[in-house]
């Protein structure tokens, strides 16, 4: 697994973009652990698709994220592996 950092103005874009989505699940987790200074979090496989939804149209920044999630979300497929939650 590839750990990623963010800078502090693109984890509050992301939340914001959640929200804006209705996603509001994955976007508390991510404002949680940047609120408790969490470096490392481990996503559940919806949380990554919810981060998919709103990479769509990546802002700067966040294109690199959302290579890293794409090739996260191919590698199961691509083995035969079921995913779940």
């Amino acid at each position: 697994m590839q750990a990623f950092r963010l800078k502090t103005k693109l984890v509050l874009s992301l939340v914001s973009r959640l929200l804006d989505a209705d996603l509001g699940h994955t976007a508390d987790v991510l404002e949680t652990a940047h609120e408790f200074g969490i470096e490392t979090l481990a996503l559940s496989i919806s949380a990554r698709a919810d981060l998919l939804t709103v990479l769509d149209d990546c802002a700067e920044g966040l294109c690199e994220l959302r290579a890293v999630l794409l090739k996260q979300q191919e590698w199961p497929v691509r083995e035969g592996i079921s995913q779940r939650n």
